[in-house]
């Protein structure tokens, strides 16, 4: 019953900056945390970030200091703000949501590619 849509993937150089967006809809009243994952090419599924109700967030030590995640409330969307991009960052992001009742919704996928 929550539906999520990712958008902003791309290509990008290495040092570049790239925003994702993932808009919720359905039972959002549901969901009282939303993060961002990725698969690179040969790895399993990481975290790289996550947002709580309450606003708190997680980050992927790989990722600190170089990522921000956001949330509009109004529009029911979350940010993966992505600054100095490496190759490493490469990967499939995908928007998670999770629900009261310990149910999670994800998304389809966006694709980063971070080369020269």
């Amino acid at each position: 019953q929550v539906q999520l849509v990712e958008s902003g993937g791309g290509l990008v150089q290495p040092g570049g900056s790239l925003r994702l967006s993932c808009a919720a809809s359905g039972s959002i009243f549901r969901i009282y945390a939303m993060g961002w994952y990725r698969q690179a090419p040969g790895k399993q599924c990481e975290l790289v970030a996550r947002i709580f109700s309450g606003g708190s967030t997680n980050y992927a030590f790989a990722v600190k200091g170089r990522f921000t995640i956001s949330r509009d409330n109004v529009a029911n969307t979350v940010y993966l703000h992505m600054n100095s991009l490496k190759p490493e960052d490469t990967a499939v992001y995908f928007c998670n949501a999770r629900l009261v009742g310990d149910m999670d919704c994800w998304g389809k996928g966006t694709l980063v590619t971070v080369s020269s």
